[in-house]
């Protein structure tokens, strides 16, 4: 099953952590009430997100490609201006 990517301005950052160039985000979009995981690096300047079942936060925040098997699964999203 692939990853639903959900676009909204309203997320709330539940947890940030930073890793050897990547900032993993843990995000909650409350009118949807979906969580997904944010991925940024730092090094390439990429961005993606990944939708999660709110069951496996923690985890996919922890292990975050565990929960994209494919790299088609990602969407790269914009650099912020």
């Amino acid at each position: 099953m692939s990853p639903t990517v959900i676009l909204s301005d309203t997320a709330r950052e539940l947890d940030s952590r930073e890793a050897d160039g990547l900032v993993i985000t843990l995000v909650w979009y409350p009118a949807e009430n979906a969580v997904a995981i944010r991925v940024f690096d730092t090094k390439s300047g990429e961005r993606h997100e990944i939708s999660v079942d709110p069951a496996d936060a923690r985890d996919a925040f922890e292990h975050p490609f565990a929960y994209a098997p494919d790299a088609d699964d990602l969407l790269e999203l914009p650099l912020a201006a």
